[in-house]
């Protein structure tokens, strides 16, 4: 076990149950990294209580019963009874160089895995992915990677919009404007084009919205050949799409993870029959609705969940609650994060209060929303383009590659070829990580200047990091398979590297935790910061002599090895070469 966390939390719990009895064993040890030494225990504090004892009394019994030497110079107390840890460098060096062999690199498995659905992405088919989807496919991705590697078994569910209203709308036009004509072919070349044209009619044309609602109800009914005809087509059109975006970004989301709003259409008439069986359900307005109690309007009148329109069909609302109660009876769920954006935060409270009250969802199921925040342009507002639209995201991944492409022109003189591949993985790394290191429920400010610099917390730094890193392989004429010799602590930049590595676990844990992707990119900017500062201040292939030479490229290595992880877990791409 390579974490002193773990390692100095096991020592805690172990002298608390020597102190106080084994009651007391399974203590929280309460272990967090301090300003005045490597570690602290605050585990004195709430026991105090508990004891009737004064906090630092505690701790000094704590330290008595302490068997630590091996792992720390003599722990002390100070202030109402912090006690401090100093690790010691022999056996920094040593739980580093056991990195090295290592492939989950001191993260131990989930003690309980659990079944873990991340719903993420989540565009509407028919419609070419914009700007707000790139965090919701971004962060999801991170998050199931993570958890993936937390050992827990993870669902991905990519809930696209393929069903309601819209497609009403689009299968309408569709069928006015005929499917040979030259607007159909909008669909294969600017999807984007045919829907503003449908929403058009559907917006000025009281006629059409209404033929467009009766499509949606046949659809649901599926009792309308053609129209079934047509929706498949639709949906087929946009597969090959999201496949080619879901590549370019590096996600792992699949067609096998595509359960959108048309899988549940069977189910939601029972989802409202139960509703209604067990008297929760009621008429407001023509619409059966659900009134979840806590939820008011600024007026302070109830607030519905509408669960069957006027027109007799369903929504999204139905669709989410059929979700919820497919996801806890059919696949066991302990925990589902919806990786949505934050304007929907009150629609799910409001469906998770709907299934709790419904006793679909148990008080041991875990559902949480992982609210993602706006992306804005650097003036502050909405990101739109010159034209003032929402921008596509096919352009600007195009943009960011072309970027990386100009910057890489400056550094090195490459072959066209390698420079291709190195500017699509530069590009996209910097979007993607931009994104992810700013924390969730913040909006995030599209910068195109921040994102590709080289300098402070973005993707191309980090990459930067672990081509120098490679470079130094090269040089060396080995590989960093090659780098296996025994890591020696005998500088404050070495000693600090190695300590920081050893956190990687803790790191991961967090975000396996608290789904917030944004503790691992600082958690990485920290050691890519801390390596430079090695790399400056202690000479590797230079080094005084052979054993110090062969512990520093071993350092190097744990570090690489480290940083291609965690960047791996974000799903930015490492390149060879920059």
């Amino acid at each position: 076990m390579a974490d002193p966390q773990q390692v100095l939390g096991a020592r805690v719990r172990a002298a608390l149950g020597a102190a106080f009895g084994n009651d007391y064993a399974d203590a929280d040890p309460l272990i967090r990294p301090s300003q005045f030494a490597d570690f602290q225990s605050n585990a004195a504090l709430p026991l105090a209580k508990r004891l009737g004892k004064a906090p630092r009394e505690i701790a000094n019994e704590i330290v008595s019963h302490l068997d630590a030497a091996d792992i720390s110079d003599p722990p002390t107390v100070s202030g109402p009874g912090f006690i401090n840890f100093t690790l010691r460098d022999d056996w920094i060096a040593e739980a580093a160089t056991s990195l090295l062999a290592d492939p989950r690199l001191g993260t131990p498995l989930a003690g309980s895995p659990q079944t873990v659905i991340v719903e993420y992405s989540s565009p509407n088919i028919a419609k070419e992915m914009h700007v707000g989807h790139l965090r919701t496919t971004i962060v999801g991705d991170a998050i199931a990677r993570v958890l993936d590697f937390a050992g827990h078994h993870v669902i991905r569910d990519n809930h696209v919009g393929d069903w309601g209203t819209p497609f009403g709308m689009l299968i309408e036009h569709l069928v006015d404007v005929g499917e040979d004509s030259p607007e159909a072919e909008l669909l294969r070349t600017d999807p984007n084009a045919f829907y503003q044209a449908a929403r058009v009619k559907f917006d000025s044309e009281e006629a059409f919205a209404n033929r467009a609602r009766e499509r949606v109800v046949k659809l649901q009914a599926q009792n309308d050949p053609d129209t079934q005809r047509l929706w498949e087509e639709l949906v087929e059109l946009s597969l090959q799409y999201l496949r080619d975006t879901y590549k370019l970004l590096r996600v792992t989301l699949t067609d096998d993870d595509i359960r959108g709003e048309s899988f549940y259409n069977d189910m939601l008439p029972d989802v409202v029959a139960d509703l209604e069986a067990k008297g929760l359900a009621t008429v407001s307005d023509g619409a059966l609705c659900v009134f979840p109690p806590g939820f008011t309007g600024r007026d302070g009148s109830p607030l519905p969940v509408i669960i069957r329109k006027r027109d007799g069909g369903y929504n999204y609302s139905s669709t989410d609650l059929a979700t919820v109660r497919y996801r806890i009876d059919k696949l066991n769920t302990d925990r589902a994060i919806y990786v949505v954006g934050s304007d929907q935060a009150l629609h799910f409270r409001m469906i998770f209060a709907v299934a709790r009250l419904a006793g679909w969802l148990p008080a041991s199921a875990r559902f949480e929303h992982a609210q993602i925040g706006m992306v804005q342009g650097t003036d502050g507002g909405r990101l739109r383009t010159r034209e003032g639209d929402n921008p596509q995201l096919s352009d600007l991944l195009a943009e960011g590659i072309e970027r990386a492409r100009a910057v890489l022109n400056e550094i090195e003189a490459l072959d066209a070829e390698t420079k291709d591949a190195i500017a699509e993985d530069v590009g996209i790394g910097a979007i993607k990580y931009a994104d992810l290191s700013t924390a969730l429920g913040s909006a995030y400010i599209f910068d195109w200047d921040r994102m590709i610099s080289f300098r402070g917390n973005t993707g191309p730094y980090l990459q930067y990091a672990t081509t120098r890193i490679r470079s130094i392989f090269r040089r060396a004429g080995i590989t960093e398979a090659d780098a296996r010799a025994p890591i020696r602590v005998t500088a404050t930049a070495e000693r600090d590297l190695a300590l920081k590595l050893l956190a990687f676990g803790e790191a991961v844990g967090q975000v396996a935790e608290t789904a917030e992707p944004h503790r691992l990119c600082a958690y990485l900017f920290e050691v890519a910061s801390l390596f430079a500062g090695f790399y400056e201040q202690c000479p590797v292939l230079k080094a005084d002599d052979d054993e110090t030479r062969n512990s520093r490229l071993a350092l190097c290595a744990a570090t690489f090895r480290v940083l291609s992880a965690g960047l791996g877990l974000l799903g930015v791409p490492v390149p060879d070469r920059m």
